[in-house]
């Protein structure tokens, strides 16, 4: 499997297991030719503590059953901003003001919105 289709593989787990929790407003955004960090960027939000902390559990669960090891969570513990970074893939949970705070699809808006769909139904 090239590295895009495994970086696409894991998005797809990701998402899905996103909206299997219900995550609301998921985006996704290819920053492979814009960056080095990762291939995606995953970004979705919860309603509160607990949802996100549950989004984040399920995303690690489902991924880590996929074959793909996490290297690094970050935020856990306030879940305001989770960081699940898995090397190809970044997935970022946030509740709903600190996703307006730092509008990370503003920032990365060089890299190639993707529409989810297009992705979990390949």
């Amino acid at each position: 499997m090239s590295d895009m289709n495994k970086s696409l593989a894991m998005a797809r787990t990701a998402i899905m297991a996103l909206e299997d929790k219900k995550a609301v407003n998921i985006n996704v955004i290819d920053i492979s030719s814009v960056s080095v960090l990762a291939d995606y960027f995953i970004i979705a939000n919860g309603t509160n503590r607990s949802q996100i902390q549950a989004l984040a559990d399920g995303v690690q669960e489902k991924l880590e059953r996929a074959g793909y090891p996490m290297r690094e969570i970050e935020g856990y513990n306030t879940a305001a901003w989770v960081l699940l970074d898995f090397g190809d893939v970044i997935i970022h949970i946030f509740d709903e003001k600190d996703r307006l705070l730092y509008d990370l699809e503003r920032i990365w808006r060089d890299g190639k919105q993707i529409d989810p769909k297009s992705i979990t139904q390949e």
